[in-house]
This record gives structure tokens, sequence and C-alpha cells, in this order.
């Protein structure tokens, strides 16, 4: 019997190093990953969608911005004939001066209007003026814009069709950055946000919902037609806004729709660097993938572009996202649109022509 029982011990023992071997890094991530199940992901009913809207508000966006006024502050402003530009500042989510570029067409309105939310790029030094063609010639902006937009400030061709249009810097670009500051700046500026209490994510998000307020409150803008548009982080930036507000009339994102398991695999530009720490807001992911939150717009008018040549989102993944998406606007499938492009990741003249002409259908 004692034979038996040492025989047992020793057999234990020899496994011990097998049983209690740790896990690699890369074993553990996989691992998670293939556990991770988002707790609301999309269900066709009226209570999946205020649970869902409840947490994607509460992980998305700051507390305890108490809506107080905007103390608007006009800097400069140019006459660019079928509209004003207007340098000015409004007070953001944590009382802090936020530059702006807003575009006034002519005429008393009300006019319909559009929340430009501005890319990444690791390109900081300009933010606001990637968009809107600035008062003081900006060389960065011009070349930001040849090589992403066709050689055309959006904003101001939207402005041009009637559009009153603003935009702003997001914390770190533009005005709100620093001279100098680099892509692995990043980590040190969210880390710094994190240990205040807040993120840096949701920072960027609460601002943009001001800065639609803030449009939505202009007496020459119809606040029932306060669109947003985005081109990449700015497309996610639009989405997520439209999400959380049931205020944006209408989205048009371009070029940022994937499914979180397409962004998280090996050498995807998530997981490269630090621009994620811009987008990524904690929490999230254990309640919403991402569709489950543009899931969240339905059934308002929503617009994506997407492109097989975008190096930046894998193709099949992008697609997944847009058929899971589809399911949340039945039956008024006619307000979900996607348009594949070719190009890769820009957002050139033909594009904007196409999202226009769109935008233009929604305030019919």
């Amino acid at each position: 019997m004692r034979a038996t029982v040492r025989r047992r011990l020793l057999a234990g023992l020899a496994l011990w190093p097998l049983l209690g071997r740790a896990a690699g890094l890369d074993d553990t991530l996989a691992r998670a990953q293939q556990a991770w199940r988002p707790r609301l992901a999309w269900r066709p009913d009226a209570g999946w969608r205020r649970e869902a809207l409840d947490r994607a508000r509460r992980h998305i966006l700051l507390p305890g911005d108490d809506g107080s006024g905007f103390a608007t502050e006009v800097l400069a402003e140019e006459d660019r004939g079928s509209h004003t530009a207007l340098s000015l500042t409004l007070r953001g989510a944590l009382g802090d001066r936020v530059p702006a570029l807003y575009l006034r067409p002519r005429g008393a309105g009300p006019h319909p209007a559009i929340v430009l939310l501005h890319d990444h790029g690791a390109r900081f030094d300009i933010g606001k003026e990637k968009l809107i063609r600035p008062l003081q010639p900006s060389p960065s902006a011009e070349a930001w814009v040849q090589r992403y937009f066709g050689g055309q400030f959006v904003g101001d061709t939207l402005a041009e069709a009637g559009f009153a249009v603003l935009a702003i810097d997001a914390l770190g670009w533009g005005e709100r950055s620093r001279p100098g500051l680099a892509r692995d700046d990043q980590q040190a500026l969210a880390n710094h946000l994190m240990q205040l209490g807040h993120s840096w994510a949701g920072l960027i998000a609460s601002d943009d919902l001001r800065s639609h307020r803030w449009l939505r409150e202009r007496p020459d803008v119809d606040a029932k037609r306060v669109a947003v548009l985005g081109f990449s982080m700015g497309a996610l930036r639009a989405w997520q806004l439209a999400a959380v507000c049931d205020e944006v009339s209408a989205c048009v994102a371009a070029h940022w729709m994937c499914t979180r398991e397409g962004l998280l695999r090996p050498g995807e530009h998530t997981l490269v660097g630090q621009s994620a720490f811009s987008m990524v807001h904690p929490g999230l992911a254990a309640e919403l993938d991402h569709p489950d939150v543009a899931a969240l717009i339905a059934p308002r008018p929503l617009l994506l572009f997407g492109s097989p040549d975008d190096r930046l989102f894998p193709w099949e993944a992008v697609q997944a996202a847009w058929t899971n998406l589809a399911r949340a606007w039945a039956p008024r499938r006619a307000a979900f649109s996607t348009l594949a492009t070719e190009g890769g990741h820009r957002f050139d003249a033909p594009q904007q022509a196409a999202a226009l002409a769109w935008l233009q259908r929604q305030g019919r």
C-alpha cells in the first residue's frame, strides 16, 4: 500500500513542471481573445438598445460635464464668397478653451449643418485644418489635403453647397498640441489623463459631443439637421458620436469601421505604436464590439466608406462589420449605405461628392 502511494506521489511530482508552466505572452493573449464575447452584442429588441446606449455613454463619455455654456470667442473672420470663415474658441468638457473653425453660409438660414471630425495620421501640428482651409496659409494643411483628400478641403466644399460646418482640434492636435509632439509621446499624454481619472479617447468624444451641441444651438442652424462626418480616426469619432447622441441627424464615416477581432490580429495597426490610446475606451470592449456601438445609430441614416486596398483595416473584417450592422436597420434598410472604393485609405474628391449627394438627400 505504501509503495502504491509512493509511486503516485512521484508520478505527480514528475507532472508538476508541466502543470505549473506559465503560458507565454502570446498564448495568454490568444486565449483571452478566443474567450472574448461582448456582453451586449446586438439584439433586435428595444431592451437591448436601452441598455447598450446606457453602457456606451457610460464608457465613452467623461462623467461630470455639467453642460455649461460655451463662452464662444470669435478671434477672426474671412469672407469667402459663398460663406464666411470664422476662427473661434469654445469651452471644452474640462473647461479648457477649444480652438475651432466655423463656416457660415450666406443668408439667414436656418442651414443644415455638419460637424467635421479630423483624422489621426500621427500628424499633430494640424487638426481642424485638415478639413477646413485655415485663415492663415498652412503648407502642412495643404500637403495633407493633397495626400488624403484629393486636393480639396472637405469643409469648404460642404459650405459652398449650403451647409454650416464646424471643426475643432481634438486634444493633442493643432492648437491643442505642443511643438514637436510625436507618435511616441501619446502614451505619456494618455497616462497623464488616466492618472487624473480621465481617458484620452473619452475626452475627445466628450468635446465632440459639445461641438455638436454648439452647432445645434446656433440661431442660423436647423437643429434637426446637424450631421457628422469624419475620415479615418474622424470616422470612428463620427459614428461613436452619432451612437451616443440621438440628436445627430445623419452620419458619414469614411474608412474606420471593422470588427474588433479584425483589429486584434498580429501586426494590425491598432497593436503597433501608440495611436490606439486616442481611440480605446476602458471597459467598453467587455460590453460592445465596434459594430454594436454603431448599431445604436439605427434607424437614423448612416453611410460607410471602405476600401479593399486599405492596409489599415482587413477587408473581410470590414465586410463582416458591415454585415453585422445591416441587421440593425431592418426593415429600414435604405437608411444604411456602404460604398467600397478603390485607392485605399483616403477620402478623395469623388468620395466627397458621393457623401455630399447622400447628405443632401437626407434633408428632403
